[in-house]
């Protein structure tokens, strides 16, 4: 970060009420009660490197946010260490805050989620025996007006998760051709009317260039056929989950981030994820499948050691939020939950 940007994100840090009067974790108690077992210290002595290792049990927030989940994890688990990672320096500033009081328990890294092995390897940690990933924006980036996450106020079309690096939604509609701006909004929002939306863009754009989210969440509006947009909500959603896709490469980070979660977990190691809309959950759903079938080629008699499951599946399909967890966290609403455990090591580790 520059001087300048370091100078605003102080400035906001100033003007921001608490974070936990902020922000409401989702699913907070049935995440803790799901990672609770891989993290109690005779689970995480096994799990880091055999019985009787003595380690500490270490446990990833790849999501870390307002540090909500990372928060309530060494408050329930104090024998645990956290790691927690988020690409947005404001998050990793308010957050570092919130957990100043756990000392050295806590380490926060300023990265995306696929770069966690660099990460752990960076801080010499072999496996982990927990990882917890939240998906999709943060309430810090969808309440922060200026980052134009959100088509319900004007703001500037920026949709950077990471604010100091990248292009911006703006430059995107001002830039892109309408086959590609089709693309992205048919692709990453689903968007039936994608290439109305993308002509009307290219057209508008020529009288005057996109700055702010209204004029965009207009277009999108007036683009989609009256009578589709009596359900379903804001008819400018899909098209805003779109491009902050785009913008923020967040599919491609995630198919990596992953199956690089899965390799990261040590034996009786936990991984759980939340999702929030069904690009997501695709992706979680297949690499999570795979890790608990069975590899044997078709016809042995004998399931070979190296071909059986590396997971086992925690969840029953995707958990979704009770009415309880609706009423406190109105959020919650779309959300899948799955987790799995590790109960193969992977070849060479022990």
């Amino acid at each position: 970060m520059t001087d300048r940007e370091e100078r605003d994100v102080d400035d906001g840090l100033r003007e921001q009420p608490p974070t936990s009067s902020r922000h409401v974790p989702v699913l907070l108690d049935r995440c803790v009660e799901l990672l609770a077992p891989a993290l109690e210290p005779a689970a995480g002595a096994a799990g880091a490197g055999g019985s009787g290792s003595g380690r500490t049990p270490v446990v990833v927030d790849t999501t870390l946010g307002m540090g909500g989940h990372s928060e309530a994890l060494l408050e329930r688990l104090p024998a645990a260490r956290l790691v927690a990672i988020d690409r947005d320096p404001q998050a990793i500033a308010l957050a570092g805050a919130r957990l100043e009081r756990f000392g050295d328990r806590a380490t926060l890294v300023r990265a995306v989620y696929d770069e966690l092995p660099d990460v752990l390897a960076d801080l010499g940690i072999p496996s982990v025996q927990g990882v917890l990933m939240d998906l999709g924006v943060s309430s810090l980036q969808l309440d922060e007006v200026d980052r134009g996450f959100s088509y319900s106020r004007d703001a500037p079309l920026d949709m950077r998760m990471d604010p100091t690096t990248g292009i911006t939604a703006a430059e995107l509609l001002n830039t892109y051709e309408a086959r590609e701006i089709s693309r992205v909004l048919h692709v990453y929002g689903e968007e039936k009317f994608a290439r109305r939306i993308a002509d009307a863009v290219v057209r508008e754009r020529e009288r005057e260039p996109f700055t702010g989210t209204a004029r965009f969440a207009e277009l999108v509006r007036d683009s989609v056929p009256a009578a589709a947009r009596r359900t379903g909500g804001h008819p400018a959603k899909r098209s805003f989950q779109a491009l902050r896709i785009e913008v923020n490469g967040e599919l491609d980070a995630l198919r990596a981030a992953v199956p690089a979660a899965v390799d990261a977990l040590a034996v009786g190691g936990r991984l759980v994820v939340m999702s929030y809309q069904s690009l997501e959950d695709r992706i979680v759903k297949r690499v999570l499948a795979e890790g608990a079938a069975s590899t044997s080629p078709p016809g042995l008699p004998v399931e070979l050691p190296e071909h059986a499951p590396r997971l086992q599946l925690l969840t029953r399909g995707a958990e979704r939020p009770d009415d309880a967890e609706l009423e406190r966290n109105p959020r919650s609403a779309p959300v899948r939950l799955r987790a799995a455990e590790r109960v193969r090591p992977a070849r060479g580790r022990r």
